[in-house]
């Protein structure tokens, strides 16, 4: 088995290497500390499952990840992250991850997910499962939302400023006010404020 671990601290890429060697002992490890050298691995050759951090220098996680998937389609992703899975799980899913593991739980949970995800499964936590039965019918506002326009939503719920956010996001100011009047538009929402009230609501504030 073929194992990537990016993650841009080297304490978590040693610890999940560790962890993993234990559970299996055969597989071949590779490692990469940002979203260039996860795409500059995934271009050299097969892995069978990827763990991603989506919150690294640079592009976004979500980004990197329909990149591999376009690279190797059939490489399994497991997304690691400390963000709580109410806020990107469902994203990371539809985007094509094979499951999503909150940094709190993955050195008790992430080789119980990677044997289910090389077998062919998704893995999700009991809570994100008994929360999409409970609500199956009702998707949020901010569902409607792409991926872009969910990150500029994030940032302004955090304080950034349009400059700040064009500069994490490598894009121009002009940009950012688009995707802010389209994060506006399909929340129903009138200004920066409502959309702090509103992340915050709806916990997706960090």
């Amino acid at each position: 088995m073929h194992i990537l671990i990016v993650d841009d601290h080297a304490i978590v890429r040693d610890g999940l290497k560790q962890l993993l060697h234990r559970k299996f002992p055969d597989a071949v490890f590779g490692e990469g500390q940002n979203a260039q050298e996860a795409l500059d691995r995934v271009s050299e050759g097969p892995w069978d499952v990827i763990l991603l951090d989506i919150t690294m220098p640079g592009r976004s996680g979500l980004d990197v990840l329909k990149q591999i998937k376009t690279i190797q389609p059939e490489t399994k992703v497991l997304v690691l992250t400390m963000h709580p899975e109410d806020q990107y799980a469902m994203r990371v899913l539809r985007t094509g991850g094979s499951g999503y593991l909150t940094k709190e739980t993955a050195f008790e949970e992430v080789a119980k997910a990677v044997t289910e995800v090389v077998g062919g499964g998704t893995y999700i936590s009991a809570s994100l499962a008994e929360s999409l039965a409970a609500n199956a019918p009702y998707r949020s506002p901010h569902e409607a939302l792409s991926d872009r326009e969910y990150q500029v939503m994030r940032k302004i719920a955090a304080g950034k400023s349009p400059k700040e956010i064009a500069y994490e996001l490598s894009l121009s100011s002009k940009t950012v006010s688009t995707y802010r009047t389209r994060v506006l538009k399909k929340l129903k929402l009138k200004s920066n404020a409502e959309v702090i009230r509103y992340a915050v609501r709806e916990k997706l504030a960090d």
